[in-house]
């Protein structure tokens, strides 16, 4: 009776072993390439919701622009189909934190490599060079940031870009500050302003808007370089890894192009070549 009861006890051990070493196992995908709470199922990353041609969610909640294809192309290739993946608003203020926390996997989402975010998070890339240029209408003769002298100029409150333009380019233009780049987009349709500045691939991808084709161009100043990267929590170099491979493969079948044609064509989008990973331009 002792010899039977201790081999029943044996194999009620074994089953409990291997169903802990099966949620184990899907503990450690998670863990991979998954969310930051451990799910293997899905993949969390961080995105904008309000930049259109780069980030934005849609009325009918699906998610368009060149960061979602970038970020959806990378997902695949870490083995997440689109459905898989569940995109999170990440504001410009919260990214580092949302990696820190592991609210997100990566983050793709207009982040700019610098050296004081490098100092917070890993980045993988960069995947597009942008710069901070000017947004006109299609008729302005604006074509130097020095013609700014005694205009109007629109940009985002706290936004270093027309700060910069005022400070280094343009010290007499008018700086007019809203809470978000559609109201400044709505002064320069109207007239009340003349220009707005940010980087050119946000600018690029309001002025592809349905609405506005055919109304606004770009100044093509290049005043600033910005180097976008994807944003991974501090210390996951294996996810880098795996990220800045998807980046490469995504330049070399042309999947890249098409993102840049897709989402920033109707803008006349002057784009710098896919940069090479690793490749920062100061």
């Amino acid at each position: 009776m002792k010899l039977r009861k201790v081999s029943a006890a044996a194999a009620t051990a074994l089953v409990l072993a291997l169903t802990a070493t099966a949620c184990g196992g899907d503990n450690g995908d998670g863990d991979d390439t998954g969310s930051g709470s451990g799910g293997g199922d899905k993949i969390k990353i961080g995105i904008k919701y309000d930049q259109p041609g780069l980030g934005l969610k849609k009325p009918d909640g699906s998610f368009s622009g060149f960061d979602v294809d970038v970020a959806t192309y990378v997902a695949k290739e870490l083995g997440y189909e689109p459905n898989q993946i569940e995109f999170v608003e990440t504001k410009s203020a919260d990214r580092e934190n949302a990696l820190a926390r592991g609210d997100v996997k990566f983050i793709a989402a207009t982040y700019s490599i610098n050296d004081e975010r490098a100092k917070k998070v890993d980045f993988a890339g960069p995947y597009l060079l942008a710069h901070q240029d000017l947004l006109v209408k299609a008729d302005s003769d604006i074509t130097e940031s020095t013609d700014l002298n005694g205009k109007n100029l629109c940009s985002v409150t706290g936004s270093t870009s027309a700060q910069n333009v005022k400070d280094d380019f343009a010290p007499k233009a008018n700086l007019k500050e809203n809470s978000g780049y559609s109201e400044c987009i709505a002064a320069l349709q109207s007239g009340a302003v003349d220009a707005l500045t940010t980087d050119d691939s946000i600018l690029a991808g309001f002025a592809a808007q349905e609405q506005y084709k055919g109304q606004f161009k770009l100044a093509g100043l290049k005043l600033s370089n910005e180097n976008y990267g994807i944003g991974v929590k501090k210390g996951d170099t294996a996810t880098v890894d795996k990220i800045n491979a998807a980046l490469e493969k995504m330049v070399s079948d042309k999947a890249w192009d098409k993102a840049v044609t897709d989402n920033f064509g109707p803008a006349n989008y002057k784009n710098e070549p896919a940069p090479k990973i690793g490749n920062i331009v100061k």
